[in-house]
């Protein structure tokens, strides 16, 4: 149980914040927490660019420098992102979860938060679930259709080709490393996730890592025994794991809107457990 407790929290319109907390958590000009449009609107302008410029690589190279893991070519232009990615996505997994762990605040001051502030939080997970409902269909479909289209048109070699490298060693870690630390953050930082565990959440943090052993032998038996490269081949399989765990999504949402509806039912100067 958590306890809401409602505590004034700087002007009505929170124009004494600073100016990325008004960004992660706006105000509307009743003093109430509202979606932080713009700031999801400045990540959609950094991010559509860089995937397109990110799709647009393969696109361009797949099939150029791309066919053959022994020609040098492909050690340049392809091997050098493999390598970069992971020596990237492991950087950011070795210093923010540490991090997160040890500024982690105490559980009383977890438990102080008030109500406007936690509404706030849950109002900035509701959107960014809003955002992936459109960016990961959107994401995956553009790749997995690549990775499909390219492997049904050349013969693998090895288990490293281009779309996979920006698929399973770049979009879905790049998932994963995310999912984890968010995961990590709620329950350092939220009164109703304090002393306990998000069954939910944890399937949806555990589904890209699920999906790994298969990964692995999805790529083993195509380079030794299996070259069909259709979806309902019996190698693919395993992946249905990642869409399974992202169901958890639902279970974690439903979790989130019954807090909600507690603390929107808060009165100023109240108390509630």
């Amino acid at each position: 149980m958590a306890v809401i407790a409602d505590k004034p929290a700087g002007l009505v319109d929170g124009s004494d914040r600073s100016l990325m907390k008004r960004l992660l958590f706006p105000y509307s000009n009743e003093g109430m927490p509202r979606a932080p449009v713009a700031l999801f609107l400045i990540i959609l302008a950094i991010m559509l660019p860089a995937l397109g410029l990110y799709r647009w690589y393969m696109e361009s190279t797949a099939f150029t420098v791309g066919l053959d893991y022994f020609e040098p070519e492909f050690q340049t232009y392809w091997m050098s992102w493999f390598y970069g990615q992971l020596t990237l996505f492991a950087v950011i997994g070795a210093v923010s979860i540490p991090w997160l762990w040890f500024t982690r605040p105490s559980r009383e001051e977890v438990m102080a938060m008030s109500a406007k502030d936690e509404l706030g939080v849950y109002i900035l997970i509701f959107t960014g679930l809003a955002m992936l409902s459109l960016a990961v269909p959107l994401i995956l479909g553009i790749w997995t259709e690549a990775d499909a289209a390219w492997h049904q048109v050349t013969i693998r070699d090895t288990d490293f080709t281009p779309t996979h490298i920006q698929l399973f060693y770049g979009v879905i870690p790049a998932l994963a490393v995310a999912i984890v630390v968010g995961l990590l953050w709620l329950h350092t930082r939220m009164p109703d996730y304090i002393g306990r565990v998000s069954i939910p959440l944890f399937m949806v943090g555990a589904a890209p890592l699920l999906i790994m052993p298969n990964l692995g032998y999805n790529e083993w038996g195509h380079t030794f025994f299996y070259a069909e490269e259709l979806f309902a081949a019996p190698v693919h399989w395993g992946f249905v794991m990642l869409g399974w765990g992202l169901f958890g999504v639902v279970g974690f949402f439903l979790e989130s809107i019954n807090r909600v509806l507690v603390l929107t039912k808060v009165k100023k100067g109240e108390v509630r457990v």
